[in-house]
């Protein structure tokens, strides 16, 4: 096969969070200690799988970060914005989630990382109150604020190139309007000040307009409006979300795969969670826990295709909950009650508890995601990368100019495979089926 032209990953790459909580801080402070220690960045494919090419008895089996050209760990520069925390050190020492001990080595390097003032409005997180916060005439004056802290980030820290990933909070849920049909009524509901565009699709538009590629970490309508989609082709900049694939989803789509592939019956799914960080508040509001509800509710169906199997999956009740509990903190705990059933139809239950942390399992995927879409930018890839489905819970798929638009796939196993693939047909390897060596 013909390799892909892809750009060298030279220079430094700026990485953007819109959001510099528990997620980001995580994020940020466990790149700083890997690049004091050495040691790679537990959860990230990126930095610590393989890839196996050719038949098995080659015995090719490098490391993702070995076989394509990936930006650096060391040339990765930090920035971003938040309505609280003035800098990454006191973002992470607010939320919580590292212990001093691990923060104290790089406390000076997460102290000059400094927030820019973030485009907020209450109305879309109605249980935070951001008190370092731009103003503007307008919606569109807004994003023109962000796309100068874009240009002058990139001047300031001499980066060669940029990647934005949205850590901020969860919005409340809206839908899709008239105003995200196109890149012109968008622009003009900007001009407007139309109250249906959030402050996240300001930063998709603003980082898409600068040619800078956007990933969706929450379960936002950030990315996933036909405008947006039309403006990363008119950019050439490639776009993909939403809602980071973490605890109990990720549970789901690890164990609704083994069951329809043991053909085994599912006549209901219970999930709840109990969380205490800024998270959990935000959710706690109903509106904004409506958007994570639609991003959770729709995994299992699409792994399970209750369509081709109706005796199996027809008829499930499939139930989120999330509760905020301040004494948990960052610590989340999932519990799963999961009526199964087998041979004649006897019904059994798989009890799940994951006592996870919430952050610990995010700040991984941040980190996957921008050296991928940092990736696919120099690749000349633009619009939805489906390829990186793996990440989320609610993944985009590529518009169907067709027809009706296809489902996303969530079995992480296929997310999985599609994803090396990718990566293999991009630089010059057969695609790896299985089906012989």
């Amino acid at each position: 096969m013909t390799a892909r032209d892809i750009a060298p990953a030279t220079g430094k790459l700026g990485v953007l969070l819109p959001g510099l909580g528990a997620v980001a801080s995580t994020f940020i402070a466990g790149v700083l200690q890997a690049r004091q220690s050495g040691e790679a960045p537990i959860g990230s494919l990126s930095q610590m799988a393989h890839i196996r090419l050719g038949d098995r008895e080659e015995g090719r089996n490098p490391l993702i970060k070995d076989f394509v050209p990936l930006a650096s760990l060391d040339d990765i520069v930090f920035g971003g914005w938040d309505p609280i925390s003035p800098n990454a050190l006191e973002a992470a020492r607010t939320a919580g989630v590292l212990e001093e001990r691990d923060l104290a080595p790089i406390s000076a390097e997460m102290e000059g990382i400094v927030a820019m003032d973030a485009v907020f409005d209450q109305s879309w997180v109605s249980r935070l109150e951001g008190t370092r916060v731009k103003t503007g005439a307008s919606k569109m004056e807004l994003a023109e604020q962000l796309i100068a802290d874009i240009e002058s980030f990139r001047t300031e820290n001499g980066c060669d190139r940029l990647v934005i990933v949205w850590c901020a909070s969860t919005e409340a849920y809206r839908d899709v309007t008239e105003v995200h049909q196109s890149v012109e009524a968008f622009e003009q509901g900007l001009r407007d000040s139309d109250p249906m565009i959030s402050p996240s699709q300001i930063y998709a538009y603003a980082a898409l307009i600068s040619g800078v590629p956007f990933a969706n970490g929450a379960p936002n309508l950030s990315t996933d409006l036909p405008c947006m989609i039309e403006l990363a082709r008119r950019e050439g900049v490639p776009i993909g979300g939403k809602d980071f694939k973490t605890g109990q989803t990720l549970m789901k789509t690890i164990l609704a795969p083994g069951f329809k592939a043991r053909m085994l019956g599912l006549r209901g799914w219970y999930s709840t969670n109990i969380l205490g960080n800024r998270d959990g508040e935000v959710l706690d509001d109903p509106e904004n826990f409506k958007s994570k509800e639609v991003s959770k509710l729709g995994v299992i169906d699409t792994i399970l295709q209750p369509d081709a199997y109706p005796d199996l999956y027809g008829n499930v009740d499939h139930v989120v909950r999330i509760n905020y509990y301040p004494p948990r903190g960052d610590n989340k705990e999932g519990w799963d009650n999961i009526d199964i059933f087998g041979w004649m139809g006897y019904p059994m239950q798989i009890k799940v508890n994951f006592l996870c942390r919430d952050s610990i399992l995010a700040a991984p995927l941040v980190l996957d995601l921008a050296l991928f879409f940092d990736l696919a930018a120099r690749a000349g890839e633009a619009g939805v990368q489906e390829w990186l489905s793996f990440y989320f819970k609610a993944p985009m798929v590529t518009p169907n100019p067709d027809g009706a638009d296809l489902p996303p796939e969530h079995d992480i196993f296929i997310q999985q495979i599609k994803l090396k693939n990718t990566l293999r047909t991009w630089m010059g390897e057969e695609p790896v089926t299985h089906t012989e060596q």
